[in-house]
């Protein structure tokens, strides 16, 4: 059978998160494994309404790209053997008989509960509740558990804080790529917000206020699966709540996130406001990526002349909503799909929970799962706030939502990351083992890149291409068909 390459209706497709209600993917045992989709236990049929024209040729490796017509509906349901197994650590899971599915290594593609440390004032009876029902909604192990003790004021001192984040840095594994702050305030550490604090470590050259630009963090638009190993960086975002009932339902929004492919619409509106509104270039950048048949709803609103209206309202299924006011008014009567983003540019939307302007905290009231906003002075430099034509694709590929985030800020020392930090919505990919043929389903892929499907004999390789090039033209969930398999490990890989 000559494999090929299909795209699919990233909103119709890739169904086993929600058959019967069980999420197949899991999170691997070991601590710095990532989620593993084991599709063994299931079957699955395929209607398609045209068929995929990319083909290679298996002894060659050669391929051409190209897709004519688009699946219809894909399904996976019931239990059987003969699916194949899929881990997006590069670690190896072990089918364990001969002449079974193979084992399919992908790309890491997101932070998993093992690698987020949770850190928890003491003295917050608050911050003790969130990090109890978090641990246990997210099952974080007890050893990725920070306790301190320092007062709730709204803003730390450097010299309070200092010996915090050592005590941090000395009890955490560094296996721990990222933090989960339990706590509404402080959310500032001098001129730096309380999440930049933790990750970089204080410093006044990531908050050069007032008005001038700051240091970089080194993590945006960055690659990096790892960023405490890789860059020294432990990317945090606080779960700011001002009630159990918040907090538990924003916990409860991310971990009903993961792996849904949501159905919803995204929203990026320039406003009367000129001076807020200087991300629109950026926004319609962001929506140009996604404008296709398999792309997300988006939308650019223009509302810069002033005929219209600067807020969506009355609005239901909003999966992201980005606009720059220093109050956005009736947020509240929309509704939020599982793992929305929402921010506004302005000047203190990172004072939480209240703001002489709207703090970012009313986005989570009002249902999005993460959130930002700046929490001093920091003057509308783009760069210091989050850049959606970033955030959406590496969302959108698999990232959580605190990488997503934080990859999307250039200079972040003076912005506050809010939110459920492991939401992922696109996190799966699903591996299908049928007849000898391997389907992989993915959004991983990177228009920008060119990958190939190896196999080999073991997980150290050698690896030889099967299937390459393997390109998309734009973000979209696509379908991987290689077959007939005849290696015990495959391997996908950017090149």
């Amino acid at each position: 059978m000559m494999p090929r390459l299909r795209r699919l209706a990233p909103l119709l497709a890739l169904l086993t998160a929600c058959a019967g209600g069980d999420d197949t993917a899991t999170d691997g045992a070991t601590t710095g494994a990532s989620a593993t989709t084991d599709a063994s236990a299931s079957t699955s049929s395929t209607s398609t309404s045209g068929d995929a024209s990319t083909t290679a040729d298996a002894s060659s490796g050669g391929a051409t790209s190209g897709t004519t017509g688009m699946p219809t509906s894909t399904s996976s349901t019931g239990a059987s053997s003969g699916s194949g197994t899929a881990t997006d650590t590069g670690g190896e899971t072990d089918t364990g008989m001969m002449g079974g599915p193979p084992t399919v290594l992908l790309p890491k593609t997101g932070l998993v509960a093992e690698e987020l440390g949770v850190i928890v004032n003491t003295d917050d009876p608050l911050s003790v509740a969130i990090a109890d029902y978090y641990m246990e909604a997210r099952q974080i192990p007890a050893e990725n558990r920070v306790e301190l003790s320092f007062p709730t004021d709204v803003v730390l001192t450097p010299e309070l804080f200092a010996p915090l984040k050592a005590e941090v840095d000395a009890a955490l594994p560094d296996t721990v790529q990222a933090l989960a702050l339990t706590w509404t305030t402080p959310y500032r550490v001098g001129c730096m917000s309380i999440t930049s604090a933790f990750a970089l470590g204080f410093d006044t050259k990531y908050c050069a206020t007032p008005c001038n630009p700051t240091a970089p963090s080194g993590f945006y638009g960055s690659e990096v699966a790892l960023p405490y190993s890789d860059l020294g960086i432990r990317p945090a975002m606080t779960i700011a709540a001002v009630s159990e009932e918040d907090a538990f339902a924003l916990i409860d929004r991310g971990v009903a996130s993961d792996d849904t492919f949501p159905v919803g619409d995204g929203y990026f509106v320039r406003t009367t406001d000129q001076a807020r509104s200087v991300r629109w270039p950026d926004f319609l950048t962001t929506i140009a990526a996604f404008d296709h048949p398999e792309g997300l709803n988006l939308s650019y609103v223009d509302n810069s002349g002033g005929m219209g209206s600067n807020v969506i309202a009355d609005t239901d299924g909003i999966l992201f909503y980005f606009t720059g006011l220093a109050s956005v008014g009736q947020i509240d009567t929309n509704t939020y799909v599982p793992g929305a983003v929402a921010d506004h540019l302005t000047s203190f939307g990172g004072q939480i929970p209240m703001s002489g302007q709207m703090s970012a905290i009313k986005w989570l009231q009002a249902g999005a799962t993460a959130s930002y906003g700046t929490v001093v002075e920091p003057c509308n430099f783009p760069a210091k706030f989050p850049d959606t034509k970033v955030l959406l694709p590496f969302y959108f590929r698999g990232n959580t939502v605190i990488e997503a985030y934080w990859k999307s800020v250039s200079w972040p020392g003076e912005g506050i990351f809010i939110g459920e930090p492991l939401a992922r919505p696109w996190g799966a990919s699903t591996v299908e083992w049928v007849d000898g043929t391997l389907t992989i389903t993915t959004t991983l892929l990177d228009p920008a890149k060119t990958y190939a499907l190896a196999a080999g004999e073991s997980a150290d390789g050698p690896w030889t291409p099967v299937l390459n090039p393997i390109k998309v033209a734009d973000y979209q969930q696509t379908e991987i068909v290689y077959g007939p398999t005849d290696a015990p490990f495959y391997r996908l890989d950017a090149l």
